[in-house]
């Protein structure tokens, strides 16, 4: 099993590269340092993955303030294999140490990442063709919850 591990400098050469190939455009230097950056590798260390969680003020009155789970982005070749559930549930134990509640926004037309989050136990909160600054280009976005509170008490043991 592939374990996530803290996103460090020297990855984002290789985060960039994964970004182009799926046609996206990743910028990990432009990211926070409070936020949850994380990584899955093979024991050799190629990259096969990578996640992010931070807070978020999207300024939307629907859209509240709070930790989101950010981009996520798997190499095709390892897709549908577990890493983005353990990247996301990496990210889930970050932010229950800091929320009771975790937010995301999907694009409707991405259905893995749909069922990934309800399959997380996320909860559709809302539909719109923009969240804050996320234009939903094709189709609308879904604003997702997940009540942490299961979640809290394992994540502050683990601390």
């Amino acid at each position: 099993m592939l374990t996530p591990q803290p996103m460090q400098e020297a990855d984002y050469l290789a985060i960039r590269r994964l970004s182009e190939s799926l046609g996206r455009q990743a910028a990990p230097e432009l990211w926070g340092a409070a936020e949850c950056q994380l990584v899955i590798k093979t024991s050799s260390g190629e990259l096969l993955g990578w996640a992010r969680a931070h807070w978020w003020e999207p300024d939307d009155p629907v859209a509240p303030a709070g930790y989101y789970l950010g981009g996520i982005e798997i190499i095709r070749y390892h897709q549908q294999r577990g890493a983005a559930r353990s990247l996301s549930e990496a990210r889930l134990a970050w932010i229950a140490q800091r929320a009771p509640k975790a937010w995301c926004v999907v694009n409707v037309q991405n259905t893995a990442s749909l069922a990934l989050a309800r399959s997380l136990g996320f909860e559709e909160v809302a539909r719109a063709a923009r969240f804050g600054t996320v234009v939903f280009n094709g189709g609308s976005g879904v604003l997702l919850s997940k009540n942490l509170a299961s979640l809290r008490g394992y994540a502050q043991e683990q601390v």
